[in-house]
């Protein structure tokens, strides 16, 4: 069973679409997208575990540089 996770991230002025394409080469990354409104690039991630996920978000997603924040959201299925 996997994790998956919406990954909101806010970015430094002008600095939204590079944060999307850098996002979209890291593994475990099914999507990453320009978006208007609070967040700039939203990002849909899959990972083995809650502990995986955490790794990819603080040691991959938050080195990108531009990004000034990062909200994680893991999807519940009720």
């Amino acid at each position: 069973m996997t994790v998956a996770a919406y990954v909101l991230i806010q970015t430094e002025v002008g600095k939204a679409a590079s944060v999307a394409t850098a996002a979209a080469g890291i593994e475990g990354v099914v999507s990453a997208e320009d978006v208007t409104g609070p967040y700039d690039v939203i990002v849909r991630a899959d990972a083995a575990s809650v502990d995986e996920l955490g790794r990819m978000v603080v040691s991959k997603i938050q080195l990108i540089e531009g990004i000034t924040r990062t909200v994680t959201c893991p999807v519940v299925n009720l």
